[in-house]
């Protein structure tokens, strides 16, 4: 035997040797061809063919490999460096794939100088399906945090954030990058950040709870400096013996403001329902003064006690204005509404409203669009754009702006939704903006209190604004308010837009009675009052005028008066009354028994749900508190 024969005699014992040893290693043996020469137990275990099958076969193509770079540049790397290693991917003989982490290391051949590769496969397939699991895991966690409203901060135990989801960064104004490694304080005012330090180092300390695994309200600090009401829910888990902590954050700020302006509506209607209550008993003892003011009057001729009745007249005058605006914002003020082109009406109202402004207000009208109709109460509403005007007059002392636009705009279920009480659908928005002093928060939050003011004594009643929103909100519309201390204040007012061709316009004075007479009759009249004293007043007044009464306190005593007498010409009676059976259930009882009775109501206020539109609009209503001559003239419309 040659020299070089026993050497190559020696190298190819010493291949045999080592695939001997590691046989149940996967451990292959081919040239840069890669044709097999050895191939091991362990890969017939792991790739299903057996060593006869496997040898003098191309072992690329025997297992279908995948590599992650070009087999050529694979061997040359192999070439220069002797070893390489990386991740394939191989197939079973029943064709599935196997993941292996593979080394090749290069060999000499002493038969002809060629690199033999001695190649070492390890399974991964476990792992990588592990890996591929925990990476599909994961970017199914990204997904949910990014696309969950709610936000997500991740905490470790000592307050450094390691997590910032997509809503977290749409609801603080920080990026992920901006916050993650910083402490969780900087989400924080300044107001709570020690109170964070404290509760978190003691939880690690002792194991109190007082958020984690609950919810609590918190306050929040954005990237701009904003702060915000948050509802916080705190979860904790331990991971390789370290604490973190989750924390679910949902913006309370719109909900608050619900709640907010469903407190106040609710505050609002309250205050309302009271003082139309109280305007109603007071217009009653207002009618009592002025019936029996009207008829001293009628007996006194001394004129010293003339003027004293005349300023006592005045000053229940000035009562009865009063208690208008009160059940105006109570709701409870009957209105005339009529169609009206809004625009048009305070076009021709601007002059009046330049003269009570004075010259150091700019007053603008900026009218868009031609349809603004609304049926409204003309003259109610003008009155509401007075009081506007006399406050923004009053919040620019030294002169300034005042602008009223009207428009037309639609409401959707959006804008209900932040203003529970607001109906959708079409409106017509007049906005009165000024350029005065503004509200605080304070003020604003009391603005439309009746008797609620912040000008000196003497110099206002409060009532300007409370009728306003009663007017508003009596004419099926709305009324919002936006101040800002130095920067003025602006009235939004929202009617229902109509396109009705007509609408009840109620009985009308037109200047033209007579008033040196006040004119009576004789026909026999009803009247229902269930307080003595008025009923007292107006008997007595029908009487003077010439009528013949038949008196009743509630529904029951009149309809046994309306059996017992049948020539009665009129009903007069009060809308609210004790006993079961208001006064337009008396009239309707009354109407089907004698269909030819007139009928005329009267009450301190129009309640809504019982004196309606119809009554208005029949010119069968008279409002207390009323004079002799308003009595008397009303009666002889209906008789005659």
């Amino acid at each position: 035997m040659s020299g070089n024969t026993a050497i190559v005699a020696t190298s190819e014992n010493l291949f045999d040797a080592v695939a001997n040893v590691l046989n149940d290693a996967n451990l292959i043996v081919h040239g840069l061809d890669g044709v097999i020469s050895r191939w091991t137990g362990g890969c017939e275990q792991l790739y299903g063919w057996q060593r006869s099958e496997a040898i003098g076969k191309v072992v690329y193509d025997l297992l279908a490999a995948q590599f992650p770079l070009p087999l050529d540049e694979i061997r040359r790397h192999i070439q220069t460096h002797h070893v390489w290693e990386g991740e394939v991917v191989h197939h079973h003989k029943d064709g599935h794939p196997i993941f292996v982490a593979t080394r090749w290391v290069a060999v000499n051949s002493a038969r002809d100088g060629a690199a033999i590769i001695i190649q070492t496969n390890n399974d991964i397939t476990d792992m990588k399906r592990v890996q591929n699991d925990l990476a599909g895991r994961e970017a199914h966690l990204r997904s949910i945090l990014d696309t969950v409203p709610e936000a997500m901060v991740v905490i470790d135990e000592t307050g450094i954030i390691t997590s910032f989801s997509a809503a977290a960064e749409r609801l603080f104004g920080y990026s992920a990058n901006e916050v993650v490694g910083r402490s969780v304080n900087l989400l924080m005012p300044a107001s709570a950040k020690e109170v964070h330090d404290n509760y978190l180092a003691r939880y690690i300390r002792t194991g109190e709870r007082r958020i984690i695994g609950y919810g609590r309200v918190v306050i929040g600090q954005r990237k701009d400096g904003s702060v915000f009401p948050m509802e916080l829910a705190v979860g904790e888990a331990i991971t390789n013996g370290k604490r973190i902590f989750t924390g679910f954050i949902r913006d309370l700020t719109s909900r608050h403001k619900i709640e907010e302006e469903l407190r106040q509506s609710q505050k609002m209607e309250a205050i309302g329902q009271l003082t139309g209550g109280l305007a109603h008993d007071f217009n009653n003892l207002l009618t009592v003064i002025g019936g029996n003011l009207e008829m001293i009057e009628n007996r006194l001729s001394d004129e010293k006690l003339l003027a004293l009745l005349h300023e006592a007249q005045d000053a229940a005058e000035d009562g009865a204005k009063l208690t208008g605006q009160l059940l105006a914002f109570g709701r409870r003020q009957p209105l005339n509404p009529e169609l009206v082109d809004v625009g048009g009406l305070v076009s021709g109202f601007a002059n009046l409203l330049r003269r009570t402004l004075g010259e150091t207000i700019e007053l603008r009208t900026i009218v868009n669009g031609t349809s603004n109709e609304a049926l409204v109460d003309a003259s109610q509403f003008q009155n509401a754009l007075l009081n506007l005007a006399l406050n923004a007059r009053d919040a620019m002392p030294r002169g300034g702006k005042l602008t009223i636009d009207i428009s037309r705009v639609k409401l959707d279920v959006d804008y209900a939704q932040m203003y529970p009480h607001v109906r959708t659908g079409d409106y017509v928005l007049i906005s009165v903006t000024d350029t005065g002093t503004g509200m605080t928060p304070e003020v604003k939050e009391k603005a439309f209190e009746p008797f609620f003011t912040t000008k000196g004594v003497g110099s206002g009643t409060g009532l300007g604004l409370s009728m306003v929103y009663g007017f508003a909100k009596q004419s099926g519309g709305n009324i919002q308010l936006y101040s800002e201390p130095g920067q003025g204040t602006s009235v939004r007012i929202f009617l229902p837009a109509t396109q009705r061709a007509n609408a009840g316009m109620g009985l009308q004075d037109d200047g033209s009675r007579k008033v040196a007479e006040i004119p009576g009759g004789t026909e026999k009249i009803l009247v229902v009052e269930d307080d003595p004293r008025v009923r007292r007043v107006a008997v007595s007044r029908l009487t003077d005028f010439g009528y013949s009464i038949i008196e009743a306190s509630n529904g029951v005593e009149a309809l046994d008066r309306l059996a017992q007498n049948d020539d009665i010409a009129l009903l007069f009676t009060d809308i609210v009354m004790p006993g079961g059976m208001t006064g337009d259930e008396l009239a309707a009882e009354v109407r089907t028994r004698r269909p030819n009775i007139r009928v005329l109501f009267t009450s301190g206020y129009a309640e809504p749900a019982i004196a309606g539109r119809e009554l208005a609009q029949s010119g069968s209503w008279l409002k207390k508190p009323y004079t002799a001559r308003e009595l008397a003239v009303r009666l002889r419309e209906l008789l005659d």
